[in-house]
């Protein structure tokens, strides 16, 4: 199924957009950030989901949090964080849980190989987490920026080694790294949910499909035993309208 998901939805509250968003999708990934954090939100968030007769997956909260922080405290505070979020899923009967794997440090060089052994612990803590509450985590690759772990295939995998977690396949990262193939070769087998957006190769710009360089039908080709969600992740509800009309010949 072909979904959406938009960090801008996330300003107003859910009962803005349930509307909008149900008129042209069957599948929201809610952002759980600001007035669509799902903790303490459940039943209204469930309720309307199914009334609208759609299906949800959930998108983790990444702007306060770091899975991978070298700081003690704040890396149990993000793990309690994403495990409620978590747990919130589940509730609402969300299909899947994308994930950020962790941050190095934006301020100090060198910190990289600090910052990954961090995220293989909390991966492990995820996994085990994610198996006794029965929710679906999906490990996304991230774009070509410093800091971020999870640029490459080998980074992620490594991330998520001796885990059972899945991947969240963000093409649109993927092409800023030149890792779109290699993404598939290496973890094409745990890939479980997919994000979909365009963009010209140089930066993460989530322009509509079919705007940008990244050859869909080629990617798309090779997703072809994937039988999950394509999620557009756009800048607007009229940009993801746009994409799904460009996106759904690709897939019949």
């Amino acid at each position: 199924m072909i979904g959406v998901s938009c960090t801008h939805f996330s300003n107003a509250p859910v009962e803005d957009w349930i509307g909008p968003i149900s008129k042209s999708f069957g599948h929201w990934e809610i952002f759980s950030e600001a007035e669509h954090s799902i903790p303490g939100k459940e039943h209204r968030i469930s309720e309307m989901i199914e009334s609208a007769g759609m299906t949800c997956s959930v998108h983790a909260p990444i702007c306060d949090l770091n899975i991978a922080a070298l700081s003690d405290r704040l890396r149990e505070a993000s793990i309690r964080e994403t495990e409620a979020v978590i747990q919130a899923a589940v509730d609402i009967e969300a299909v899947t849980v994308t994930v950020h794997p962790g941050l190095s440090s934006m301020a100090v060089n060198g910190t990289e190989g600090k910052a990954l052994a961090r995220a293989q612990d909390a991966m492990k803590e995820l996994d085990s987490f994610a198996r006794d509450c029965g929710a679906v985590l999906a490990i996304e690759n991230m774009p070509q920026v410093p800091f971020f772990l999870g640029r490459t295939a080998e980074s992620l995998l490594s991330v998520i080694d001796g885990t059972d977690l899945g991947m969240c396949f963000d093409i649109g990262h993927a092409h800023t790294t030149g890792q779109i193939d290699a993404m598939m070769d290496v973890l094409g087998d745990r890939i479980v949910n997919v994000h979909i957006h365009d963009n010209h190769g140089a930066r993460d710009e989530h322009l509509t499909i079919g705007d940008g360089s990244i050859d869909f039908r080629h990617v798309v080709s090779r997703l072809g035993r994937y039988g999950g969600n394509y999620i557009i992740e756009s800048k607007d509800l009229d940009s993801a309208i746009l994409s799904q009309s460009r996106l759904s010949p690709l897939l019949s």
